[in-house]
This record gives C-alpha cells, structure tokens and sequence, in this order.
C-alpha cells in the first residue's frame, strides 16, 4: 500500500478510532507548524530528497511527512510530487508558492498557519489581508440584480423584457 493511502486510512478512515484520529492529529499540527515555520523562514529556498530523509530532517515521521506533503503539493512554485505513487524513497521538492501557500493556508481555516509570525518577512500585511479576502470571497456566489418584467430587456433590443427575452419565462 502507498504510503498516501495509509495516511488516509489512519487520519479519516473508518477503521480508526476517533481517539487514534485525535493523536494523529495533534502531533501532526504540531510538527507541521514546525516546518512551516522554517519553510517560511527561507521562502525561496528549494528543499530536496527522499520522503524518508525529509521526515528525518523535520523530526516528523514518514506518515507525518505523507500528509505534510500531501497538504503542501498544491501550494509549490511550478511542479508537483508524485503524491499518489510516493514511497518512503522517493525523490521529492519542496518550493514554496508564498501567496498560493498562504491563500490554501486561509482556505483550510489553519488559523495558526496563515497566523505564523515568518509571514511577516514573506508577505506584507497588505498584501495578507488582500490574499485573505481573495480567498474568502472566492466561493461566494453573486447574483446579478433581477430584471423586472417591465424594465427593458438587458438584450438591447428596446423592448420590456416580458415582451422579449422575457417573455418564454414563468
């Protein structure tokens, strides 16, 4: 088995309990802030090797650096690694994407991520706050104003909209 299904498995399958999930969970937060925190100290800086040494550079351990990776493939400047198929000695990249990386970061509402005090030296406030609503704006669905039956057709037509466009509509 991949190691990605088996992160899947221990982190949301059925299998395990909801008091393994908790623990995962726990060390994981906690070691992935870890990492971010010196990924964000050096933002340009282009991290490679196995998955294994990786997890052995970070002090995570491989199921840890599976779903690190995993949560951090989407949010790398220019390639992806080869999340699906990755086994403890596969070659992997870390280069991150800072405004795609904080924008994932307020998607998962990692609250204690996008909050890191390193965002200070990568991202300006401004630009934070710009990320922040782009990104919380960015599923909200506007609608348009309604056309009433009696105002003129947006077709351009001249017409009353109940006597044009309108007009086939209940």
């Amino acid at each position: 088995m991949a190691l990605l299904e088996q992160w899947r498995e221990a982190a949301y399958g059925e299998n395990a309990t909801a008091q393994s999930k908790k623990r995962l969970w726990d060390a994981y937060f906690k070691a992935e802030k870890a990492v971010y925190a010196d990924l964000l100290a050096d933002p340009k800086q282009v991290i490679e090797g196995t998955v294994e040494e990786l997890a052995g550079r970070f002090g995570m351990s491989l199921m840890q650096m599976t779903g690190f990776l995993d949560g951090i493939n989407e949010s790398l400047a220019g390639f992806k690694n080869p999340i699906d198929d990755m086994e403890a000695d596969t070659p992997v990249k870390i280069q991150i994407d800072p405004e795609q990386l904080y924008m994932h970061m307020v998607e998962a509402k990692a609250d204690w991520l996008y909050g890191l005090p390193q965002w200070d030296g990568v991202l300006s406030e401004e630009t934070r706050k710009e990320l922040y609503h782009k990104q919380k704006t960015s599923g909200t669905v506007v609608k348009g104003a309604k056309i009433g039956r009696n105002d003129p057709c947006p077709c351009g037509s001249g017409k009353k909209y109940k006597k044009c466009c309108g007009a086939g509509a209940a």
